[in-house]
C-alpha cells in the first residue's frame, strides 16, 4: 500500500509527506510539454512557492539513451528541487529501463503520465489511452513499484466520459497497486482548455481514496486557487498555464493561502523575459532555444493588454537574438500593471 499522508504543522501551511519527501507547501507545478524545462523551473523556484517541481513528460523508451548535460528534456541544476520526473509509457516492457535512467539522474519522485490526450501519444497507446486498458496500467504500476522506493504518483484525466463506477475503479486500483499520490486533470479527454475545468469530479475521487489528491485545470489567480480548493477538498493544486502565465502564482498562493513566509513577489515582466531567454541561451544548444521561446510567449504575452503583439512579433522571428530585440521595443511601448 502507499505510505503517503498529509500532516497538519502548528502553522497553517499542510506538509505533504510521500515517503521520504516532503512537499511544503502542496503546490505541484505541472509537467507540459516544451514548457516545464529548466529554464521555466529555475524562473518559479526563484520567486518561491513551488514545493515539487516537474519535467516535461519524458518518452520512457528515450529515456535511457538520452545525453543529461545536453538533452533539453532531462537538463537540470541544483536549484531545481525537489523535482518530479514524468514517464510516458505505453506498455510494461518500458518500465525498468526508464526507472533505472532516473535513479541515475537522480529523480526525487516519478509519475507515470495517464492524462496526456494528444492523438500522437494516444496512436502509441500511451496517456490518456492507458486508462482505457486498466489491466496493463495495473502490471505496468507494479512493476514500478517493484522497482523504486521513491514517491511514484499517477497524473490522470477523468477519461472519456462521466463515468463514476468506471472511474472510482481506476483510481482504487492505482492505490491498491501502491500509488502514491494521483494528480487529476478536471477534464474528459476530448475537453479542450476553454472548457471550465470540473472540479466536482476531483471531490468525488477525494472521498474513494485515502492517498493524497492533487487538483490541476482552471487555477490562474488567488482566488481561483481558494475556489478550486474549497470546491474539491483536494489535498494540494497543480499549475499549469497559470504557472507560465504568471510563474510568481506559486509564491503568492503559497503567501495568502498557506501562509508560508514569502515576500510579495516584485515582478517586472520585461526583466523576466529577458531572464528567461538568458538562461535558454545558458543551458541549451542554438537550436532548442527558439521553440521554447515562442511556446512560452504564447502564454506568458497574456500579462499584456495587447500581448498578441509581443507573441506575433515573437513567432515570426528567426533567431533568438531577433526576437529579443523585438521583445524589447515591444517593452518598451507597452509598460504593463506589474513593473
Amino acid at each position: 500500500m502507499a505510505e503517503a499522508v498529509l500532516s497538519e504543522r502548528s502553522d497553517p501551511s499542510p506538509e505533504l509527506q510521500l515517503r521520504s519527501l516532503s512537499i511544503d507547501p502542496p503546490l505541484f507545478l505541472a509537467p507540459m510539454a516544451g514548457l516545464t524545462h529548466s529554464a521555466l523551473r529555475q524562473i518559479i523556484a526563484g520567486y518561491g512557492g513551488v514545493g515539487l517541481l516537474s519535467t516535461e513528460m519524458l518518452a520512457a523508451r528515450r529515456l535511457p539513451t538520452e545525453n543529461p548535460r545536453l538533452s533539453p528534456w532531462i537538463i537540470r541544476t541544483d536549484a531545481e528541487r525537489p523535482m518530479s520526473w514524468q514517464l510516458l509509457i505505453s506498455g510494461v516492457a518500458e518500465v525498468r529501463p526508464a526507472i533505472n535512467a532516473l535513479h541515475r539522474l537522480g529523480a526525487d519522485a516519478i509519475d507515470l503520465n495517464m492524462g496526456c490526450p494528444a492523438p500522437a501519444v494516444s496512436r502509441v497507446g500511451a496517456g490518456a489511452k492507458l486508462m482505457e486498458h486498466p489491466d496493463e496500467v495495473r502490471r505496468i504500476v507494479a512493476e514500478a513499484r517493484c522497482l523504486t522506493g521513491l514517491p511514484l504518483t499517477a497524473k490522470i484525466r477523468l477519461g472519456n466520459e462521466l463515468d463514476e463506477g468506471k472511474l472510482r475503479a481506476f483510481c482504487t486500483m492505482l492505490q491498491g497497486e501502491g500509488i502514491d499520490l494521483i494528480s487529476v486533470h478536471a477534464r474528459l479527454n476530448h475537453e479542450s482548455f476553454a472548457r471550465a475545468p470540473r472540479w466536482e469530479w476531483v471531490g468525488k475521487i477525494k472521498q474513494w481514496v485515502t492517498i493524497p489528491v492533487i487538483v490541476n485545470g482552471g487555477v490562474f489567480s488567488v482566488e481561483d486557487a481558494r475556489n478550486c480548493l474549497q470546491a474539491t477538498g483536494a489535498d494540494g493544486l497543480m499549475l499549469g498555464r497559470g504557472a507560465v502565465i504568471r510563474p510568481w502564482l506559486f509564491a503568492e498562493i503559497a503567501r495568502e493561502i498557506y501562509g508560508c513566509p514569502i515576500e510579495k513577489p516584485v515582478v517586472v515582466l520585461s526583466e523576466l523575459y529577458q531572464r528567461f531567454i538568458d538562461l535558454l541561451t545558458e543551458l541549451y544548444l542554438p537550436e532548442r532555444r527558439l521553440g521554447r521561446l515562442k511556446e512560452f510567449t504564447h502564454y506568458f504575452a497574456r500579462n499584456y493588454q495587447f500581448g498578441h503583439l509581443l507573441a506575433s512579433k515573437v513567432q515570426s522571428s528567426l533567431s533568438v537574438e531577433e526576437a529579443r530585440a523585438r521583445a524589447a521595443d515591444f517593452f518598451s511601448r507597452n509598460p504593463s500593471l506589474h513593473e
